[in-house]
């Protein structure tokens, strides 16, 4: 049977790294992947740039057509219907632009993804702008919601700071995750940490996942 994630949130929250993470976790534990780029509004920091990371691992890439182009015109490829519609077992996973503008591109696939079995995270960061409080987080999710005409399943919370993040830090934004989920009433799926720390903290909070942090800034 086909599974469907989406993954979405706002600006910055870590959608892209986290998609990867899903998408590399998934096919080395044996599954067809599919990974869909839907970010037509922001050209950077999404998943079409690793394409070169994702290859090894046998996972599909579909990009917006005019991805890694000098042109800068938001087009959604056909491959994202065929992906979607088709009978093929395996894994489908969407990154999807920040805020309900990029989530927008995903209303037109509602009904196709309504007829498989799908999780769609709310991927949330308490150090990121505009979203370390519960209320604006909250309306945020409702605008999602609103314009791809698809429910949310759960929250990740992905309060970290990349390479910089200490083990204060996770603690410190545990407490805001369960917060955002039981005001939304929606489960916790997990808290993500990155890997370097997964021996340090081991399960001193529940449901930790540790990720690998492959999106890094150019300046990094």
């Amino acid at each position: 049977m086909k599974k469907i994630i989406i993954v979405c949130g706002h600006y910055g929250c870590g959608k892209t790294n986290l998609s990867l993470n899903l998408a590399i976790d998934a096919a080395k534990a044996g599954e067809q992947v599919t990974l869909i780029d839907m970010d037509l509004v922001n050209p950077y920091f999404r998943s079409s740039e690793y394409g070169d990371l994702v290859k090894p691992y046998g996972i599909r890439l579909i990009q917006p057509v005019y991805a890694n182009s000098t042109l800068d015109i938001p087009a959604i490829s056909p491959a994202v219907s065929v992906a979607l519609m088709g009978e093929e077992e395996g894994t489908v996973i969407l990154d999807v632009g920040g805020d309900d503008a990029g989530a927008t591109a995903l209303g037109q696939f509602a009904a196709e993804i309504s007829r498989h079995p799908y999780e769609m995270y709310y991927v949330v960061n308490h150090y990121r702008p505009l979203s370390a409080g519960s209320l604006e987080t909250a309306e945020l999710l409702a605008e999602i919601q609103a314009v791809s005409r698809l429910k949310a399943t759960g929250v990740v919370n992905n309060s970290h700071l990349k390479q910089e993040t200490t083990p204060e830090d996770i603690r410190r934004a545990f407490s805001y995750g369960e917060e955002i989920a039981e005001q939304l009433g929606l489960p916790l799926c997990f808290t993500t940490i990155p890997e370097n720390l997964a021996e340090e903290m081991g399960n001193s909070l529940p449901g930790l996942r540790p990720v690998r942090v492959y999106v890094r800034s150019p300046w990094e």
